[in-house]
């Protein structure tokens, strides 16, 4: 009895590992899927019902998709920041010797840390604000306050990525770092050959 017992809360705790693990690899890309996805359906719904006599357009729709729009901008933040894919001028960086480059990865990460944190601690001042004037959205009659939220979740998300991210540049200190160059074309490598296994 002691055995499954036992048995069960491992596979419970191996299922609960499984679960933050998938959290952290997928959990703003599922959410930026969805919203895309509901993005595209409202407005086509919203274009369909249009061009039907005597139906009233959908006054909720268009707020809703703006509402959606801001909220993938604020969820894009993080996964940017966990996949590695901010914007940035990396031919510059090749030019620095690899240690350098290395240093600079972690002042980039604390700085990105440090900037999303204070963005965090003033979108939780603005929530608070909007939240004690109680002020609605005209046509879903949506409290702002919960429209606001979405920027403070966001930040707070994009803060612990670049802990995630700070963390992972220290582990990797003494391992060759890629340049943006062979980062491309490794890139590549894995398309042509996920390209090649499709072809088969």
């Amino acid at each position: 009895m002691e055995n499954k017992k036992e048995s069960s809360k491992a596979t419970q705790k191996t299922n609960f590992i499984a679960l933050i693990h998938w959290l952290d690899l997928h959990l703003e890309e599922t959410f930026l899927v969805v919203m895309l996805v509901l993005i595209a359906c409202v407005t086509m719904l919203q274009v369909i019902v249009r061009k039907i006599p005597g139906v009233a357009s959908l006054t909720w729709a268009e707020e809703l998709c703006r509402f959606l729009w801001i909220w993938s901008v604020f969820l894009s933040l993080p996964y940017t920041i966990r996949t590695d894919s901010m914007l940035r001028v990396g031919v510059l960086k090749d030019l620095l010797p690899e240690s350098l480059r290395k240093i600079l990865n972690l002042v980039v990460d604390a700085m990105t840390l440090g900037c999303m944190a204070v963005l965090g601690l003033f979108s939780w001042q603005v929530v608070g604000t909007i939240q004690e004037s109680h002020e609605i959205s005209p046509a879903m009659q949506w409290p702002i306050a919960f429209v606001y939220s979405f920027m403070l979740i966001g930040f707070v998300l994009a803060a612990l990525r670049a802990v995630q991210q700070l963390w992972f540049h220290v582990q990797h200190l003494q391992e060759k770092e890629l340049s943006t160059m062979e980062q491309t074309f490794q890139a590549a490598e894995a398309e042509a050959a996920l390209a090649r296994g499709g072809d088969d």
